[in-house]
């Protein structure tokens, strides 16, 4: 396989540039590829000064246009030809890279991400899928905010494209799947729940029923599916919950002096679980269903975010997913 290329977009996102450059440079330190910083050149080389690193495996693309979060995300895409996002997407379509990260305006991403790499041929939505913590290991939320209404065959859609990435990415064979509801007997959720559960029943996949929210963190199934909006509340719920979960138990082992020698006692547990909950250590959530590998890093990554991304995306392109879901649709098995 010939080396990887790799556009990031360094004008998206909460920290950009600096954190985005710098996630760059360290992600430089473990891999052989290439990295297309696509952005504002004269930031981006103020950004690189700081640095040393080889030269020789990062090409810079001048980007003068920005896409802010508050845009209208298809007049955006539309009049900005000349922003990061719009030239590193580009840069995809073109066979310039073989991925596109971004932490920018998510709307836009996903808009420019349809029309401008594509859709994969029979897959009706791409959508946004992110691994989550569990006690058993990490499970597939999907989808996490791309698509807001769904229909029944958008979800099995999601999950056909969700077991091809988890068999392959996380080496489990024939994935179990879920579908997000409020209760696990199969007569409940609304019209669009019920008869996606009836359509997966009907598939070839490892299809176990509904899983309610209270289960989704005891690794109910590999692959969780639901319409977007409902994914958005539970991912953005899930990092609020950690985030506050984390400051409690900080101040309760801070509140006394022997709950401080406790908490030096516990403390090296207590990082390993914080490692598990921290949405750096994934990285971003992959666009499924395009021709080309897009990435969505979260909006507030730091430069450890954007190294767990690229990582992701070497991952993503050694396993061949892009090609292997489009098999998946070629052989008629998305009817």
């Amino acid at each position: 396989m010939s080396k990887v290329r790799i556009a990031v977009d360094c004008m998206g996102g909460d920290n950009a540039p600096t954190e985005i450059v710098k996630g760059c440079v360290e992600a430089l330190k473990t891999g052989d590829d290439t990295l297309v910083l696509v952005g504002k050149s004269g930031i981006i080389n103020s950004e690189l000064s700081k640095y040393k690193y080889d030269k020789e495996r990062i090409e810079i693309v001048d980007a003068p246009e920005v896409i802010e979060n508050d845009e209208i995300p298809t007049n955006a895409i539309r009049r900005k030809k000349n922003s990061s996002m719009v030239l590193g997407l580009n840069l995809v379509k073109e066979g310039k890279a073989n991925a596109f990260i971004s932490a920018g305006n998510t709307g836009a991403l996903l808009a420019g991400a349809t029309v401008i790499v594509g859709r994969i041929k029979g897959v009706e939505r791409p959508c946004l899928a992110t691994l989550i913590p569990t006690e058993k290991g990490p499970s597939l939320l999907m989808d996490v905010g791309a698509n807001t209404d769904c229909k029944p065959n958008y979800i099995v859609q999601f999950a056909k494209m969700g077991s091809v990435y988890f068999e392959n990415v996380m080496g489990v064979k024939n994935p179990k799947v879920g579908i997000v509801n409020i209760g696990v007997e199969e007569e409940k959720g609304n019209l669009m729940t019920r008869e996606a559960h009836k359509l997966l029943n009907e598939t070839d996949l490892n299809f176990i029923g509904n899983a309610e929210a209270r289960d989704l963190l005891t690794h109910v199934a590999d692959v969780l599916v639901c319409d977007g909006f409902v994914g958005n509340i539970i991912l953005k719920f899930g990092e609020g919950m950690a985030t506050t979960l984390f400051r409690m138990v900080k101040n309760s082992l801070m509140s006394s002096f022997i709950a401080k020698i406790g908490a030096v006692l516990c403390l090296k547990p207590i990082k390993a679980l914080v490692k598990t909950m921290d949405y750096s250590e994934v990285g971003g959530a992959p666009f499924l269903g395009l021709t080309s590998l897009v990435v969505k890093a979260h909006g507030a990554s730091n430069a450890k975010a954007i190294v767990g991304a690229v990582n992701q995306c070497r991952s993503f392109i050694e396993k061949d997913i892009v090609n292997k879901i489009q098999k998946k649709f070629k052989l008629g098995l998305d009817k």
